[in-house]
Order: structure tokens, then C-alpha cells, then sequence
């Protein structure tokens, strides 16, 4: 191991992270390359810990449903509900049974109790209300927006009754049939009733836009942003349902990229909120174009993390996390070869390193790409180097 490779690596702090920017970010994204390991959350719960006690961050974004996610920051803002009900239905994935976000909401809701609303920590949601088997309903986005709107603006301007929604939405199994992810001729995305509600959410956001002034005299700020939240969720969640519908070879593109895009649009509005830590994985928060292979064919797309970085630039900060092993899930030790084998070679269990001095010192010999075991572990592409800000190293993640 090259004495200059060792000196890239520090240890695993919130002061060893802000010393990799030069300002602060506004959005400073923690990446995973697989879910479901409890260590890797601890660690992430550690860092959110000391972000928020020593450096301002304010917020933690996780890759979880944007709308569940409203009970998780009721309960940790106000004690809304119980902690049992908040971990059953305030995120998606499964991950509220994960004992590692357990604790993280336990923390939240102590460091918050009796502190001013300015001063508490935020959860987010970032995913739209999307799972592998399919999407929601776009009922709960639509009738929490036109609800938002109808006792606050002219009733003339509305562009249509609730009862009008209702009927245009139908039953709710319709839009959530499983089924739908491999057959999309039984998709209701391209039906004239989802047609026709495209253009109504698209009616209902330009009319929340057109009356910001008004709306934030007459409700507080987080009213309005949850109406906004409840806006985009709707539009995303119409057009994904529209990508579902498509018989193309595109289709599959089409839908990463739409849910990169409904992740992109919340991560911008939390970076207008207050310094946040994201969590996601790192195909969704890198700066590169983000690939995969499904069904023997190569997908592309761009990440929510690329998209975010165009608009907000030194303001988004991308720090990937990279592991030795994970036994227990079939990932032994990295041949020696690989970035994750040269990291693999530092001293002590985990690490911080520098990546853009990490590439610097490798220059254009660039160590050889770790192949992936199984679908959904993804590890670090030396090509993405320079485009990584640090680099989280686990030599070896235990099972939890």
C-alpha cells in the first residue's frame, strides 16, 4: 500500500466530511451500495447525529416515501401518533422494520422535545409513493392538493370538484394492480381518465403557483409545502403511471427515470428548507449517469444526484460508501486489484477517504471494476472517481 494512498483516509467524522468542502452544503448525500444492513444505517444515524450537534444539518432525507414520510416528521417534530405506528406506515421499502431507523426516530423525537419549531430536526421522504411491485394511487397526492385549495382560493378558479376527481380516479386497485409491472396493457395510465387527470393536477399546481402570495398569509409555510409536496407527487406519480402503460422498449428507462426525477424535485425542495443529510443508494445520489442491467439489457439513466448537481452545484456534495465484505450476503474480500481491494489494504475497520486526492493519486491507472455478486449491490466504478467527494470504507459490515 502506497504511503500517499494512506494519507487520503481519515476517520469517520462529521468534521473529516465538512473538510472536504470548501463551504458548507446544502445538500450533503450519503450513498449506500446495497440496503437492508443495520450497520450501515448506524453509521449513517452517527454521522446525522454529529451533523446536526456540530455543524447546523437540520434535516436527514431517506430513500422512503415522500407521503408516509409526513407521519414520520409529525412525530418527530410534534409527537404526533407513537412511535410502533410511525415505523409501521411512515415508510415504504420495509424499512421501518429496521431497528437502525427505529433508533434514528427514537433520537429525533428526544433531541426535539422542547425545543422552539426552528430549532427541531426534519425527516423527509424522498422516493415517490413507489414500491417494486408497483405505484400508488394518485388519490391521497390530488384530493390533499385540491382539499388545500378549495377553502382558500375562489371557488371559480378551481378546475374541477372533488367529486370530479373522484370519479376520474375509480376504484384504487386499478392503479395499483401488481400485475401492471409486467404486462402493461393493464396499466390505466393512458386511459382518457388519467388523461384528463394529468391535465387537472397540472391546473391545480399552476393555480397553487399563481397564488403564493395569498396562500402564505393565510396558511403557515410548512401548509404550503406539504400542498407543494402533494402537487409534485401527484404529477410524478401520473406520468409514472403513464411510463407504465408503455409497450416500448423504452419503458423501463422511462420509469428509473421518472422516479429519479420525483426524487430530484423533493431533494430540491429540502435543500430549500435547511442543511440536510441525504441517504439513499448510490445509484440514486451519484453525479454520473446511473446503469443497470434488467432482463439482460443495459438500462441508463440520470441519477436524482446528477439531476440535483445541475441545478445546485458546489450546494450538493456526493459521498459514496464502499464495503470490503458482507459475508453474510455472499460478498467475501475484494480482489486485490479493485478500488474496494486497495481501500480494503488501509489500516483500522472503517475510514474517510479523500476521493478526488484518492484519483489524483492514481492518476490514469485506474484499479480494475469489482464485479457484483447479485442484482442491487453495486459497487464503486473507479471511472466515477473524480466525481465523488469522499468515500465512506466498511471494511467489514457484520450481520445485524
Amino acid at each position: 500500500m502506497p504511503t500517499d494512498i494512506k494519507e487520503t483516509a481519515h476517520a469517520v467524522r462529521a468534521a473529516a466530511l465538512m473538510g472536504l468542502f470548501a463551504t458548507r452544503p446544502r445538500l450533503l448525500a450519503l450513498g449506500e451500495p446495497t440496503h437492508g444492513e443495520d450497520a450501515l444505517l448506524a453509521l449513517r444515524n452517527g454521522l446525522f447525529r454529529q451533523l446536526a450537534e456540530e455543524e447546523g444539518y437540520r434535516t436527514i432525507a431517506m430513500e422512503s416515501d415522500c407521503l408516509k414520510g409526513l407521519l414520520v416528521d409529525d412525530y418527530v417534530t410534534t409527537g404526533t401518533g407513537t412511535l410502533d405506528e410511525v415505523m409501521e406506515h411512515g415508510f415504504s421499502h420495509g424499512w421501518g422494520a429496521s431497528e437502525a431507523n427505529r433508533q434514528l426516530v427514537r433520537w429525533m423525537r428526544a433531541h426535539n422535545d422542547g425545543l422552539p419549531p426552528s430549532g427541531r430536526l426534519r425527516f423527509a421522504g424522498i422516493d415517490g409513493p413507489l414500491e417494486m411491485t408497483g405505484a400508488a394511487s394518485p388519490r391521497q397526492a390530488l384530493t390533499a392538493l385540491h382539499g388545500y385549495l378549495a377553502g382558500r382560493v375562489d371557488p371559480a378558479l378551481l378546475p374541477c370538484t372533488a367529486r370530479t376527481l373522484d370519479r376520474l380516479l375509480g376504484a384504487d386497485d386499478r392503479w395499483t394492480d401488481p400485475a401492471v409491472m409486467t404486462d402493461p396493457s393493464r396499466s390505466v395510465g393512458t386511459s382518457s381518465e388519467a388523461g384528463r387527470l394529468r391535465l387537472l393536477a397540472d391546473d391545480l399546481v399552476a393555480l397553487l403557483d399563481t397564488h403564493a402570495p395569498h396562500l402564505l398569509t393565510v396558511t403557515s409555510r410548512d401548509a404550503w409545502d406539504r400542498a407543494c409536496l402533494h402537487g409534485r407527487t401527484a404529477v410524478g406519480l401520473l406520468r409514472y403511471h403513464a411510463a407504465m402503460a408503455d409497450p416500448s422498449a423504452a419503458r423501463l428507462t422511462r420509469l428509473m427515470s421518472v422516479r429519479d426525477q420525483m426524487m430530484a424535485h423533493n431533494l430540491l425542495a429540502v435543500a430549500d428548507r435547511a442543511p440536510a443529510l441525504v441517504h439513499a443508494h448510490n445509484s440514486h445520489l451519484q453525479r454520473e449517469r446511473s446503469t443497470v442491467r434488467m432482463g439482460g439489457e443495459p438500462l441508463q439513466w440520470w441519477s436524482a444526484g446528477a439531476l440535483v448537481n445541475s441545478r445546485l452545484g458546489a450546494d450538493y456534495a456526493f459521498v459514496a460508501t464502499a464495503l470490503g465484505t458482507l459475508r453474510h450476503r455472499g460478498v467475501d474480500a475484494p480482489p486485490p486489484d479493485t478500488l474496494e481491494g486497495l481501500l480494503y489494504a488501509l489500516p483500522g475497520d472503517r475510514c474517510l477517504v479523500d476521493a478526488p486526492r484518492l484519483a489524483g493519486v492514481l492518476g490514469r491507472q485506474l484499479p480494475a471494476p469489482r464485479p457484483s455478486p447479485w442484482f442491487g449491490y453495486a459497487p464503486l466504478d473507479p471511472a466515477h472517481l473524480p466525481a465523488i467527494d469522499g468515500i465512506v470504507f466498511v471494511k467489514n459490515v457484520p450481520q445485524t
